[in-house]
């Protein structure tokens, strides 16, 4: 296991998150490093480098895992997922079945949203 959620919590959306912190060293965080903010550890990949950051936050069913990095005041929810090398940082919300690989950057006050389709 690489993190672990504390008992530090938050409420959004009428949802508990918990700041996660690290229980190992990898990329550019450190062992015992405090992380942003998730509902479950469904929420965040146990392997690769992948992490959620400051005051960001990540619930639902969404997922975040390889690379990617979610920072800032940033928002991931609903079914949404960002992977690979992707970031999603500043005031971003990605959300609905939204997602984000690769490369790609979400940031500023931009909002990605997919609606489901039937």
């Amino acid at each position: 296991m690489k993190y672990e959620l504390t008992n530090i919590a938050r409420r959004i959306q009428g949802i508990t998150l918990y700041r996660i912190r690290a229980l190992k060293s990898f990329a550019n965080i450190k062992e015992g490093d405090l992380g942003g903010y998730v509902e479950s550890v469904k929420n965040l990949d146990q392997s690769g480098d992948a992490w959620v950051y400051d005051d960001a936050c990540v619930f639902g069913n969404a997922w975040v895992s390889g690379k990617a990095r979610v920072y800032d005041n940033a928002c991931v929810y609903d079914n949404a997922r960002v992977y690979d090398d992707a970031w999603v940082y500043d005031d971003a919300r990605v959300y609905g079945v939204a997602n984000v690989s690769g490369n790609a950057r979400v940031y500023g006050d931009a909002r990605m949203y997919k609606k489901v389709t039937q």
